[in-house]
């Protein structure tokens, strides 16, 4: 039986793009080479951090949902503490609720996008 997860990582901010992309590709290919479904991703790019972590103020987060047996969690989660890059990380299981908001959030945004394509340009 296969749950719902999403997965948050801060990357260190002394990252290339290259570098960055390089780590995600890394994570997102534990997940897939292990049998998980991804279900969606979102870079949410540099950001400030609440509190300085390893002398850093900002950080590349990540986030990525999918669906996976529970023991994938362990074999993510050590590949995370192994990795330099990361500075943080969290994954958590979505019950049903936090599944259909996600999804409701993805269907506003993309419908606040093709609105904004379609309105005329000024």
């Amino acid at each position: 039986m296969s749950n719902q997860y999403e997965t948050v990582f801060i990357l260190t901010p002394v990252l290339s793009n290259e570098q960055m992309n390089e780590a995600v590709d890394k994570f997102r290919k534990i997940l897939t080479d292990n049998g998980a479904m991804i279900v969606h991703e979102n870079n949410w790019g540099l950001r400030k951090l609440a509190y300085p972590i390893q002398k850093k103020n900002t950080g590349f987060y990540y986030l990525i949902e999918f669906k996976s047996s529970g023991e994938l969690i362990n074999k993510l989660e050590v590949e995370y503490k192994r990795d330099e890059r990361v500075m943080r990380f969290l994954t958590v299981a979505l019950d049903k609720h936090a599944i259909a908001y996600n999804e409701k959030k993805r269907k506003n945004a993309e419908l606040k996008k093709k609105e904004q394509e379609a309105a005329p340009a000024n």
